[in-house]
């Protein structure tokens, strides 16, 4: 179906590109130069259009008094803007304004034709929901993984080029950023589909257990085994095995690990005989391993051999632009499950609250405070109330009656309130009273500028310093952290690597 999009840029050579971009995908492009021509476009006839491009940055009427006009006009139009800053802050108005979704520029025309795409999804809800309940049933692919950002996309290419080979692939990232689901995609999408997929957690198995859990054991073989059982390696035979937080894995097993994947046959424990299995090994780590082999805990043959095709999935605070979309996809996906009378949606308010946090949980943390804001919802909408967690940690959203909320925890009479290092349990999560903005003792507001022996203190020391102050001063609020020290938060970043920062526990002394 063809559909009709307005592009709203006073850049002649962008609204060019955008045009192009639009009409490769087999739509219908309109070009306004001004928020205030495109209003006058929408006033005459706003049926004609399915969705607006709009540029923040504009002379006469900018971005964010057309998204104002907009509602004042009811038009109901999804809307994506652009913004050729990528402030976070800025992002957070649009969507607060009402913004469908958001782009950085440059933009690519893949970027735009997936973000149209998805706002044209608004008017088939039917369709959606079905997808969504088929979805959560059948083998996950690679159309499953929910993405709008470059950097992911770029992991979605590359783990689609592996799944074209037996080569042995390393997702490498944060918990929570969706390794697993990445893996899964890169088995469906190879000649191994449709056979068996078999999960392993390292990080989860007793050590004296990995060997006989990995490679299976006889009876007898040692004190317990009284029946013969089959490794995970015989079980993932003809298939793939995916090994996650394969930087948990000991020494000794790592050499057994290590002739699997060379020779193609494994060792059962208790047996002197060795057998054949045709594995496929993809392996998952939120660890730097190549400081691992260097700290001598992960053998460094090993290593090469498997970090053949490294993959690296970057974190969600750092691809904000999946935010809104993984968000809907969750309401809608737990709406169903939880077969709720109607579909949920998600405010303005909300998908901007929700695009402001940082979620150290990453897309796991995402979606458990969906569930749980869709389980415990009264009306058809879920707004900044239904997240009373996550906007009690962000100053802009925080409201007198979100933090009485946050205060009224159930067990929070118990934790002793005041002291920065207390935690309090809420649903299934333990909360750190200080990011929940309750009272804590902040040390003063000085930073020593001599040592004990009365010299200069080295500039990179008073700069750790007063990193690890503010971030605990902004109760880890890493784009206000950033702002307020006035650099970038990749320049944030890269400064707590350097310093050996933890962010969720920054007066605690580098390693």
């Amino acid at each position: 179906m063809t559909a009709h999009i307005l592009v709203v840029d006073d850049d002649p050579v962008q609204r060019r590109l955008l045009k192009n971009a639009v009409e490769r995908h087999g739509h219908s492009c309109h070009l306004a130069e001004n928020g205030r021509i495109a209003l006058e476009f929408l006033r005459r006839n706003r049926a004609q259009f399915n969705a607006v491009v709009l540029d923040l940055m504009m002379p006469e009427l900018d971005g964010l008094g057309f998204l104002d006009a907009a509602n004042e006009l009811n038009l109901n139009i999804p809307i994506i803007v652009q913004t050729g800053q990528g402030s976070i802050e800025t992002v957070v108005q649009a969507m607060r304004a009402g913004a469908f979704d958001f782009v950085v520029k440059p933009v690519s025309p893949e970027r735009i034709a997936a973000s149209i795409a998805n706002a044209l999804k608004l008017d088939q809800k039917e369709t959606k929901t079905r997808t969504v309940r088929k979805g959560r049933t059948g083998p996950i692919g690679f159309a499953d993984i929910v993405s709008a950002s470059p950097d992911m996309l770029r992991v979605i290419d590359l783990a689609e080029r592996a799944a074209h080979s037996g080569i042995p692939v390393v997702l490498e990232g944060e918990s929570g950023v969706g390794k697993e689901m990445v893996a899964r995609a890169i088995q469906s999408g190879s000649d191994r589909s449709g056979k068996p997929f078999i999960t392993v957690n390292c990080g989860a198995i007793p050590h004296n257990l990995v060997e006989s859990i990995l490679f299976g054991h006889e009876k007898g073989a040692f004190t317990g085994a009284i029946d013969r059982h089959t490794g995970k390696f015989v079980e993932a035979d003809g298939g793939t095995l995916f090994l996650d937080e394969i930087g948990d894995l000991p020494l000794d097993v790592q050499v057994k690990l290590l002739r699997a994947v060379q020779q193609g046959e494994i060792e059962t424990v208790g047996s002197s005989k060795t057998q054949k299995v045709d594995v496929r090994l993809i392996s998952a780590t939120n660890k730097d391993l190549i400081e691992e082999v260097r700290a001598g805990r992960f053998r460094e043959d090993l290593y090469y051999r498997l970090n053949v095709f490294p993959i690296t999935i970057p974190a969600l605070r750092r691809r904000k632009e999946d935010i809104p979309h993984l968000a809907r996809v969750f309401t809608e996906r737990f709406s169903a499950e939880q077969k709720l009378d109607r579909t949920l949606t998600l405010s303005a308010g909300a998908l901007a609250l929700l695009t402001a946090y940082d979620w150290p949980g990453n897309i796991r943390q995402l979606e458990n405070s969906i569930f749980r804001a869709v389980v415990l919802a009264s009306g058809d909408e879920l707004t900044e109330e239904d997240f009373p967690q996550i906007a009690a940690q962000l100053p802009e959203f925080r409201t007198e009656e979100l933090r009485a909320i946050a205060v009224e925890m159930p067990q929070m009479a118990s934790a002793g309130a005041g002291r920065a290092d207390d935690t309090v349990s809420y649903g299934n999560e333990r909360l750190d009273m200080a990011s929940q903005h309750m009272p804590l003792h902040v040390p003063d507001n000085v930073i020593v500028s001599t040592d004990d022996t009365g010299d200069v203190r080295k500039l990179a020391d008073v700069e750790e310093e007063l990193i690890r102050f503010a971030l605990k001063f902004y109760r880890g609020q890493m784009s206000q952290v950033a702002r307020k020290l006035g650099i970038g938060r990749s320049t944030l970043y890269r400064k707590l690597k350097d310093y050996g920062i933890d962010p969720d526990n920054p007066l605690r002394e580098a390693a």
